[in-house]
């Protein structure tokens, strides 16, 4: 596989191809955009936590300081294809998002660290989303049709999140108590003691 350059346009990385990278390459840099707690249940070894937040806040800092081998992971790829999409803007055309996110790399039979076991913020949101539907046409039926509207605007909020790949309600469950870590990523700690990366010739600056 040949090195990322101007020439290659970004892509999605197989979990195996990863694990090659990982064996052979001593400028790769894994970074794990999902929330503190998601990054302690599991997390790739050797990665480092950069929440989508806190990358989103300082992305023009943290491109500065990778080269062109980088990888982009979350849970499922939808959050890491964001934070290919901010530092593309920022001119780090180079990163790579990994297909099937953490999981699908500790399926493929990659070294990950394992820690406190808790549900995915992707798995929060759906179940927030139907429990809502639910009450929302319960409600309709029990209590008074205006309730139905609750439905209705799940599923407007739903389509909007995915016409946008956004998620207003992801963002605000990444907030609750449960889901943060005993210890959150600051610029300090996150983004300031990331290795600085040599980028290859072609490569974005």
């Amino acid at each position: 596989m040949t090195s990322p350059s101007k020439a290659t346009a970004v892509t999605a990385l197989a979990p195996e191809a990863l694990q090659s990278w990982i064996k052979e390459h001593q400028d790769l840099v894994v970074i794990d955009v999902r929330s503190a707690a998601e990054f302690e249940t599991m997390h790739i070894r050797g990665s480092y936590n950069v929440p989508l937040p806190l990358l989103s806040e300082h992305t023009d800092e943290l491109a500065a300081r990778l080269g062109s081998r980088v990888v982009l992971v979350c849970q499922s790829g939808v959050r890491a294809e964001q934070a290919r999409q901010r530092m593309a803007a920022v001119g780090l055309n180079t990163a790579y998002v990994l297909t099937g996110g953490v999981p699908g790399f500790a399926a493929a039979g990659g070294d990950v660290v394992k820690g406190k076991d808790r549900w995915d913020l992707e798995r929060q949101v759906r179940l927030a989303a139907g429990s809502l539907v639910m009450l929302g046409l319960a409600g309709g039926k029990f209590v008074s049709p205006k309730v139905r509207m609750l439905a209705g605007a799940i599923g407007t909020g739903l389509t909007f999140s995915a016409a946008t790949n956004t998620c207003a309600m992801g963002k605000a469950l990444s907030a609750m108590p449960w889901n943060k870590a005993a210890k959150e990523p600051t610029r300090e700690s996150a983004i300031l003691q990331l290795p600085v990366q040599p980028a290859e010739e072609g490569a974005a600056a």
